[in-house]
């Protein structure tokens, strides 16, 4: 049996959003324990969109090249009319990268291959998924939560700090707070499957029956050879997920009896729903990803909201178990909920789109515009041009005073806040502290802007400061006549100057 130790946060689900928090964590050198009650890792491609604003979590988690070799762009869309003649569509609608916006295009990566690079980053911080490790019961008090955890026929008892239910939308942690999961159900009963077909290309997605009950397609699914079986299915119609069962449903609704299922790698029949938790949070537990919304699978927000949750919390905690004021942590649900009940309306609309045979997706699904403009996190200013608090941090390629180019985000990387001074004088910034990077351009300053780049991307004038979060959203933006008020934000979320 393997033996377990008294974590800082018990993390209950080792999908994605189980792995971004304990790399998170990880990484800011906090003690974890991440259990799923599943004998491994999931075998299929489930969710398979990673956004553009996802790809720069990534980044900034150290895993993004290495999830960009395992997928590929999405393929164009192949529709087969009724006389089998195709007509070919850009699947994704979007701008050519740009030096704010670096991420622009949608990944296709199959989620059984992102979890696995997940696992491999975390596995560099000397951690892993403890499996067949399910959460049977948990009782919380003023100082920690007790977690029962059965493993092997035993259940042993492990305290904890802090509880995170990321164990999906059935979550165990979510039903035994007794927390609504309000919603409905849209409808839809589909069939999903990972299979290896003959008879078909993997240069394009091909589709077929589109807006209607018979459509049925086939998704190359990039880095395996396989393909994304996906169709709507009949509410209380008991249907054969076998390689002849599918390949009957198949030719029934093509029409062609070339193409052929040879083997099902993973398959479900499921509904699709759209809940959103009552609450995230509940003393010291906390819900994440699918165990606090759930999404119709049309735009790929699941996932990628899942992570975001994840990434947004991680910091909030170690902050406030290396010393931060406890309230920071009541901003998790303040800033999450509300961007989750925005992306489910943004998913609804999609899938009643795509009924209509509409399956573009343009800026909308990037998830870059989302933000937290309204979060008692948020400094507030007057700021009449650029960008906002409470918004993404833009990119920008800049140089440093030694002459060599790097990026904004190269310089945000890492557990650490950062503090820019646009055109200041290096003798006006604050003491150095912990946990905080100051980069300043101008007199003596060590970074340089590269055409303005860094000007035009914030809105920024000479004399301003500009304080970016580590999950990579400006907090402030001010003055120097200011940086007294950032100082007290610093000490509120952690960040204190050396004793």
């Amino acid at each position: 049996m393997t033996p377990l130790f008294e974590p800082e946060v018990i993390i209950c689900g080792a999908g994605a959003a189980g792995l971004t928090l304990a790399i998170d964590l990880a990484r800011r050198n906090v003690d974890f324990l991440l259990i799923d009650k599943a004998d491994g890792p999931f075998v299929g491609s489930r969710g398979k969109g990673i956004q553009p604003r996802s790809q720069e979590v990534f980044e900034d988690l150290g895993v993004i090249d290495r999830i960009v070799a395992s997928g590929g762009e999405y393929p164009v869309q192949r529709f087969y009319r009724p006389d089998d003649t195709p007509v070919d569509k850009s699947a994704i609608e979007m701008s050519e990268p740009t030096p704010r916006e670096p991420y622009q295009i949608p990944l296709l990566v199959p989620q059984f291959l992102n979890e696995a690079r997940l696992r491999d980053r975390l596995a560099e911080f000397g951690h892993a998924p403890h499996y067949r490790h399910e959460a049977v019961g948990f009782t919380q008090d003023g100082d920690g939560v007790s977690v029962e955890i059965a493993e092997s026929g035993a259940v042993r008892t492990v305290r904890a700090r802090y509880l995170v239910g990321a164990d999906g939308g059935s979550s165990f942690v979510r039903k035994a707070l007794e927390i609504g999961f309000p919603g409905k159900t849209l409808g839809v009963r589909a069939v999903v499957a990972d299979v290896y077909a003959e008879g078909v290309t993997s240069d394009v997605w091909h589709r077929w029956g589109q807006g209607t009950p018979a459509q049925v397609s086939l998704c190359p699914l990039y880095g395996t050879e396989m393909f994304q079986f996906q169709a709507p299915i009949p509410f209380g119609l008991q249907v054969d997920l076998s390689p002849a069962g599918l390949t009957g449903l198949l030719r029934e609704r093509t029409g062609r009896t070339d193409i052929r299922v040879r083997e099902v790698s993973w398959a479900s029949a499921f509904e699709m729903n759209a809940r959103l938790a009552d609450t995230y949070r509940n003393g010291r537990v906390f819900l994440a990803g699918d165990a606090a919304h759930v999404h119709p699978p049309t735009g790929g927000q699941g996932l990628n909201t899942s992570v975001q949750d994840a990434y947004n919390l991680g910091w909030k905690l170690a902050a406030v178990l290396g010393g931060a004021h406890p309230s920071l942590l009541d901003s998790y649900e303040q800033e999450r909920r509300p961007i989750a009940e925005t992306v489910l309306g943004l998913s609804e609309k999609l899938l009643e789109a795509a009924k209509n045979r509409d399956t573009g997706r343009g800026r909308e699904v990037s998830q870059l515009d989302l933000g937290y403009v309204d979060s008692p996190l948020t400094v507030p200013g007057d700021r009449e041009k650029g960008v906002l608090p409470g918004e993404r941090a833009p990119d920008a390629v800049v140089s440093g005073a030694g002459g060599l180019t790097t990026r904004l985000f190269s310089l945000f990387q890492g557990p650490h806040w950062t503090l820019l001074g646009y055109d200041v004088h290096t003798h006006w910034a604050p003491p150095a502290r912990a946990g905080l990077h100051i980069h300043t351009f101008g007199h003596r300053g060590d970074l340089v802007d590269i055409e303005n780049q860094v000007r035009d991307a914030y809105g920024l004038r000479g004399g301003q400061w500009v304080l970016i979060r580590p999950d990579g959203y400006i907090a402030s933006v001010t003055d120097t006549t200011g940086l007294g008020a950032v100082e007290s934000y610093l000490d509120f979320v952690g960040i204190r100057p050396p004793r």
